[in-house]
């Protein structure tokens, strides 16, 4: 996985130390430098170097906001401030996140991830080709970079999710809504069957009466995602679809 190549600016030591030590402790990220303020970052940034800045906004001399007005388009922000009032300004440079001190690791992991789907897009955009290939969750305060080829598929349980494994059928709780989760993974590989669960298409070995069957574990197809199911299933199959509802 290539890493995103990150800075850290801000002027107190001790935000400025706690955001350094998440970089250092994130498996997709790279540290370049660590700054006290924007004028010593300038150069490093400038020179192409960086792809990711986690920028203090409330700076002497030059803020975090006049700062984002003159970095390469190729690179983004994150923005880590006491402040609430600096949100809408701070988007408006185009930040790809607001983060508010003091920043917790899981809100600082969630930017992380937004960051890869960023660097997806962009690759895209470029003509490259930059499926994701890994996922980093919190869980059981551990940190885990789990391969997205291993998983079977995922359950939504309110504010958590459950991705099941292929290795030895284990699994993974985090703290993380369905929805928000969907968002990283590429719609190419995972499909939302029902509001409960998503699946991996590559995984799919059997499907009985509006069921996703992995082993032991029996998936539904719901009306809201039958229609999409139904489509991509037809894309590959060699024979017509019938409609395997059960009878009313």
């Amino acid at each position: 996985m290539e890493k995103l190549r990150c800075c850290v600016i801000d002027d107190e030591p001790l935000a400025n130390s706690l955001m350094t030590d998440y970089v250092r402790r994130t498996p997709a990220l790279e540290l370049i430098g660590s700054f006290s303020s924007a004028q010593d970052a300038v150069k490093t940034v400038l020179d192409g170097k960086i792809d990711l800045v986690f920028l203090d906004i409330h700076m002497p001399q030059l803020s975090g906001l006049e700062f984002a007005k003159i970095i390469p388009p190729s690179c983004r922000v994150v923005f880590a401030t006491a402040f609430e009032q600096y949100a809408v300004e701070g988007f408006r440079v185009n930040a790809l996140d607001y983060l508010l001190k003091p920043v917790g690791y899981d809100d600082f992991l969630s930017s992380v991830n937004r960051a890869l789907r960023w660097q997806e897009l962009k690759h895209a955009a470029e003509g490259r080709v930059s499926e994701p290939e890994y996922l980093i969750v919190k869980s059981d305060y551990k940190l885990l970079q789990i391969p997205l080829k291993d998983i079977l598929f995922i359950e939504g349980l309110k504010d958590y999710v459950k991705i099941y494994l292929t290795q030895d059928q284990r699994s993974v709780m985090t703290l993380m809504g369905l929805r928000a989760l969907e968002q990283y993974l590429p719609g190419s590989m995972f499909m939302r069957v029902h509001r409960s669960y998503m699946v991996n298409l590559s995984h799919i070995r059997v499907i009985e009466r509006n069921r996703v069957v992995f082993g032991n574990h029996h998936i539904p197809i719901s009306d809201t995602y039958r229609t999409a199911f139904n489509e991509y299933v037809m894309r590959l199959s060699v024979a017509p679809l019938h409609d395997n509802s059960d009878p009313a």
